[in-house]
């Protein structure tokens, strides 16, 4: 393995870190005081945890194209694409133009509308193993009823995860569970482990309803699951008779047809989140009519699955325009494309450098590292909060570059080669600058795709 020259938690990154959040507490003086305030009436000041950071948080007052605003009037290019989700950036006219003629139309109308059947019918098309399909409000419901639908089905109650998962608020499993997760009887297994996973899929087949997996990881660290690994998952689920699961929730933004398309893989059941919604609230989970026929009762169904904004009709328009006319299959190949070119450029600064620092990912989801690494599963992936990321993070939201404390980094359709070319640019000062207490690559580091 091997091992950074100087260790993240010198005393030297310390005071480093020290400087960087008195700089940044003195640019921020209304978002400090604002989430003080929201301290006594949100735990810890806000309602999602994944925003949080510290010191605290900024509050943005407003956004346009690819860049953010915040409460203390300072603009970034916001590199944190709302982690995924922001496909379309902060403003988009056609988006915006078509939920302002269906809000005009009128909300909360009670009934099927005219929308949904159109989303489904086109994320039909775009991913052909989703014969049928159910919205619902998020990625997290969607992972969540692709589950119990696999129970269900199958007639077996586990589920075989990996460690160091996340599938939305619900489902975060490793080693030890978060404690709101939905208590599943699970087995686990190790990201891109053929042989332990293939064991563990033998061992526990009379037992095991379904494998859920990311074809590459989000919040584990942006880390691809090897085509090897997912077609034996494929093979080893169809000749036991487990449902394939592929939580695309962050991945379908990859490619036209999802990484299912990328990597030529047809799941059982797949769901999505995310982007789709255009900006809202959004949900879904669909596979083969085999598998969906147990949510139509209309055919013997008896899954009654609720949800009063389900398929509320400004989240349904918003995700057809989005997916119909925006983010097109040329502008998806094109923004990924942008998106290797980053990931290209940061590995060889590292390398340049003689630094430990590269970047996983595909196409435009993306997450820094500070380590010589092969990354493979989550386990290897530095904490979120550790301070050589903390350090960063601030450095850069400084200098205009809105970046998330864990690393990840999602770019948005509005984003241009110079912006690009900018945010390299002041990597690579921050990197130059910071070299002497950053962690020096080993002799025998490897490249970085």
């Amino acid at each position: 393995m091997n091992t950074a020259v100087k260790p993240d938690h010198s005393p030297a990154v310390e005071a480093a870190l020290l400087r960087a959040e008195q700089a940044y507490a003195a640019q921020n003086p209304m978002s400090r005081a604002r989430h003080e305030r929201a301290g006594h009436v949100l735990p810890g000041g806000h309602s999602r945890q994944t925003l949080f950071y510290a010191p605290f948080p900024l509050t943005i007052a407003g956004g346009r194209d690819a860049r953010i605003t915040d409460l203390d009037g300072h603009e970034y290019l916001n590199m944190v694409g709302d982690y995924a989700a922001g496909v379309y950036g902060h403003t988009c006219a056609p988006i915006q133009e078509a939920v302002g003629e269906a809000m005009r139309g009128g909300v909360s109308l009670s009934g099927l509308n005219t929308k949904e059947m159109e989303l489904a019918e086109l994320i039909s098309r775009r991913i052909p193993s989703m014969e049928q399909v159910r919205f619902c409000n998020s990625g997290s419901e969607a992972c969540l009823f692709a589950a119990q639908l696999a129970r269900h089905a199958a007639k077996r109650p586990k589920l075989l995860v990996f460690n160091g998962c996340y599938h939305g608020g619900f489902m975060i499993y490793g080693s030890v569970d978060a404690p709101l997760s939905v208590p599943f009887p699970l087995v686990k297994a190790t990201y891109n482990d053929i042989p332990g996973t293939r064991a563990a899929l033998k061992s526990n087949s009379t037992d095991l309803a379904a494998v859920i997996v990311e074809p590459m990881l989000g919040s584990g660290g942006a880390i691809p699951a090897t085509p090897e690994f997912l077609a034996m998952l494929r093979e080893e689920t169809r000749r036991l008779g487990i449902v394939l699961i592929f939580d695309e929730v962050m991945t379908s933004r990859l490619a036209p047809g999802g990484m299912q398309g990328l990597r030529g893989i047809a799941p059982d059941l797949t769901t999505l989140g995310k982007f789709w919604g255009g900006g809202f609230a959004f949900g879904a989970f669909g596979g083969s009519r085999e598998l969906m026929r147990h949510l139509d009762m209309t055919k013997g169904g008896v899954l009654s699955q609720g949800g009063t904004f389900n398929n509320n009709v400004v989240a349904m328009t918003a995700g057809l325009v989005g997916a119909r006319d925006v983010y097109t299959p040329e502008a998806c190949v094109r923004l990924n494309s942008l998106g290797d070119s980053l990931r290209l450029q940061l590995n060889a600064l590292g390398r340049s450098l003689g630094l430990s620092f590269h970047a996983t990912g595909l196409g435009g989801v993306l997450n820094t590292h500070w380590n010589d690494l092969r990354l493979t599963e989550p386990s290897l992936v530095e904490p979120p909060a550790a301070p050589m990321r903390r350090l960063f993070q601030l450095e850069m939201i400084v200098r205009g570059y809105y970046v998330a404390q864990r690393g990840m980094i999602n770019l948005s359709l509005p984003m241009t080669e110079g912006d690009i070319k900018a945010f390299v640019g002041e990597v690579r000062h921050y990197l130059t600058r910071n070299a002497d207490m950053l962690p020096a690559s080993s002799p025998d580091s490897r490249e970085f795709p």
